[in-house]
């Protein structure tokens, strides 16, 4: 297959690191252009939290954030990696703000 490739643009819990790599993987063999995200803070990344407890936001986190919207705004739909059904916060407003731009949100799970 040549020519236009979807963009995707992986969205969840970084908890779920298992999951996004074998989605990612599963896109990618599907034919798409898979953006996913850059640091696993709650798969062990502690660079996201900057020695500070997961609760409080950190400068890391607030510009990781705002990059994963930008990436966001490059792709062509939104994958959710809601394993249990399970959606946090800052995916909740990632799917948000994907619906506000027009974009084609999808689940791993329904």
């Amino acid at each position: 297959m040549q020519g236009k490739y979807k963009v995707i643009t992986l969205c969840g819990s970084t908890r779920f690191k298992n999951e996004f790599i074998e989605t990612q993987k599963r896109l990618t063999l599907e034919g798409n252009i898979v953006i996913s995200v850059g640091l696993f803070g709650h798969a062990g990344d502690k660079e996201v939290w900057e020695n500070m407890d997961e609760d409080t936001l950190t400068q890391t986190k607030i510009m990781l954030d705002d990059m994963h919207k930008r990436k966001i705004d490059m792709a062509d739909e939104i994958f959710v990696i809601n394993v249990g059904g399970y959606i946090g916060d800052s995916t909740r407003s990632e799917i948000a703000y994907a619906a506000e731009h027009g974009k084609v949100v999808r689940y791993l799970e329904s």
